[in-house]
């Protein structure tokens, strides 16, 4: 059995979320949409804050319910202001409720919904990239960004090329594990 990917270090938590989570093909719409919000919530910050609160924001989101967050106004905002658990950026706050009114629209026009219209960038299918180290992992795609420019035309903020390059690998649509790590194997096979 070989290493982990590097960038997962040794912390418990961290190394179950690289083991368990990042890089399974993920095709539920409603968890497509708490990713990408939490990957926005990240900009800036690292991935390691944004896991250690999940389980805040979970709590202060509703579960990332869409059709619960797409009717959130100013009280809302307020309200998860003043929540020590999550962070605390008024226009991300506010982009994770517009983003739920973007993902009804899709969900309800776009044929297989929010899922076939993320897993659409790649024709359906994880692509395996196979790095051999961590220099082989990009930080875009061309066809992320493609998906970055249809998001935001959608009416998504805080979704440009980089982030969704990082929720792109997070929800499999890329398999950047490295070779050797026992996570790609695995990834690959759900594929």
């Amino acid at each position: 059995m070989g290493e982990r990917c590097g960038w997962c270090g040794t912390d418990p938590l961290y190394v179950a979320y690289h083991d368990d989570e990042w890089g399974v093909p993920e095709r539920d719409s409603r968890a497509l949409y708490e990713k990408l919000i939490l990957d926005g919530f990240q900009a800036g910050l690292s991935w390691y804050t944004i896991l250690r609160k999940r389980e805040s924001f979970r709590a202060a989101f509703a579960g990332f319910d869409p059709d619960v967050v797409a009717h959130w106004g100013e009280p809302d905002v307020v309200r998860l202001l003043g929540d020590a658990g999550i962070v605390r950026h008024r226009g991300k706050i506010e982009a994770a409720i517009t983003n739920a009114q973007a993902w009804q629209r899709i969900e309800a026009d776009h044929p297989g919904g929010f899922s076939a219209f993320i897993w659409d960038a790649v024709d359906g299918s994880p692509v395996q990239r196979n790095p051999a180290d961590l220099s082989g992992v990009p930080a875009t795609d061309p066809r992320t960004d493609a998906l970055a420019k249809q998001l935001k035309k959608a009416g998504f903020r805080f979704c440009g090329p980089t982030i969704v390059y990082a929720f792109a690998q997070a929800v499999g649509l890329f398999n950047d594990h490295v070779l050797g790590c026992p996570a790609q194997a695995r990834c690959a096979a759900l594929a």
